[in-house]
Parts: structure tokens; sequence; C-alpha cells
């Protein structure tokens, strides 16, 4: 049996929370279960909007799909989300300029679907954590041309620059990943602002805390929230604890 649990914190140092979560252990269409999340960006409104109308468009595209792929459902479903919110961006000034990432996953038994666009990440994690998404981003690009490497990554001033976003151009380009999972594993969500604050293994040792009942998804999910914050919660955090098999 999956279980999950999903939280979002505003942070120490903005006054707006744009990230924008959805969980749902129940079939979505022909998904048998859905897990989104997105980091909205623009001003106030803009991220907000967009984020949320991201997320609401893939749900419900999702769940009107005919087609039986999860990849295709959920490579359609993002890609009729990005052309809404270009559509609505171009018809209201106050929305000119948004974008979100989004981070997409459904479990089907012992393999996990995953999409994504821009710098939210998907993680599986046991006894040790594997990110399974790729960035979209300025500092992802350095590090695989030998640029940078991994550490200067983390403190890098142009680290925010993501290079993929919904909302950022007319066609949007997913990838699209597949990972077989296992008793034990757990599998995390999350925006930036987690990512930014806590280095993986920290991640890792909070998620594999020995101290921590393993099924305690909403205790580990608020120690990730609270150290994020603790070390300067510089952005709204988003999380996704996915447990498949319970």
């Amino acid at each position: 049996m999956l279980k999950f649990f999903s939280v979002t914190d505003t942070g120490r140092r903005r006054q707006f929370n744009q990230d924008y979560v959805y969980a749902s252990e129940q079939p979505v269409g022909n998904l048998p279960n859905l897990f989104l999340v997105a980091d909205g960006m623009g001003g106030h409104n803009a991220g907000d909007y967009a984020s949320r109308y991201t997320v609401e468009t893939i749900v419900s595209q999702a769940g009107a799909s005919m087609e039986k792929e999860p990849e295709r459902i959920l490579g359609d479903a993002i890609r009729a989300a990005n052309y809404d919110l270009r559509r609505r961006a171009k018809g209201d000034v106050r929305l000119s300029g948004m974008g979100t990432t989004v981070v997409a996953a459904s479990c089907l038994e012992d393999r996990l679907q995953v999409a994504n666009v821009g710098d939210s990440r998907l993680y599986v994690v046991n006894r040790e954590i594997v990110q399974i998404t790729r960035d979209h981003s300025l500092v992802e690009e350095l590090v695989r041309m030998g640029g940078i490497d991994k550490a200067g990554a983390r403190n890098h001033p142009d680290r925010n620059i993501i290079t993929r976003a919904i909302g950022a151009d007319d066609w949007v380009e997913v990838d699209f990943f597949t990972a077989l999972l296992q008793k034990g594993d757990l599998v995390l969500l999350c925006s930036d602002g987690l990512t930014n604050m806590l280095e993986d293994e920290e991640i890792r040792g909070i998620l594999r805390d020995p101290g921590k009942e393993e099924s305690d998804l909403a205790a580990k999910a608020a120690k990730l929230v609270k150290t994020a914050n603790d070390c300067g919660g510089r952005d709204n955090i988003a999380v996704i604890l996915i447990q498949p098999f319970a």
C-alpha cells in the first residue's frame, strides 16, 4: 500500500508562497496515482497563478486523457499546461512573464514514471540518495560541460537561472525518466527551496534517520522543512514524500 505526505512552506525570506503541490494516491484518469510539485516565478500574483494553474491543468488533462502510457499522459498534460499558460499570459499584462517549474510522478507498482521541466527535483532514497531528474538550469549546464563542479554549483551567483520552464516558450521540451523501486525506497519530490539549502547527503540523513519511525512521513517532511529554514530559508519550500511499499 502506497503512503504519502505533502507540505509547502513560505520560508524565512519570502512574503508569499509560489510553490504548489498536488498529491493523490487515487487514480487520475488512467494513471494509478499522481504527484506534482511546481515552483512559480514572476511577480507575486503571476508566480502564484503560474504554479497553481499549471498543476490544475495537468491534473485535469491527465484525468481526461484516453492514452494508456503514463509517459504520453504526462507529456501531453504538461504541454497542454504550457500552451494554456502562454495564452493566458499574452491576454493579461499582469501575468506577463510568468512561468513555473514542474516535476511529476506516478508509481506503477515497482516502476516510477517521472517527468520534469525546470529545476524542481525527484529523488529515490534508500541507503543512497539518487537524483532521478536532471535540472534545466544554467549551473547544471556548466557542471555537465566541466566548467564547475557540484560544490561550486551550490554557491554559484547564477544558480537560480533556469533554462527551461512552463510558460517560457510556445513549445516546451519535457524530460522523462523511469526508475525501478524496491522495498524500503522513499521518493522525494521537492522545489529548489529545499535543495538550495541542504546537501543531498543531509536530505538522505534526515529521511533515513533511525530515530524516526520509518512510516512517519509527516515527521520526516517537517524535519526537512525545518532544517531548510534553519539553514536560511531563502525560498519557498515544497516537499512530497512517497513510500511506495508501506
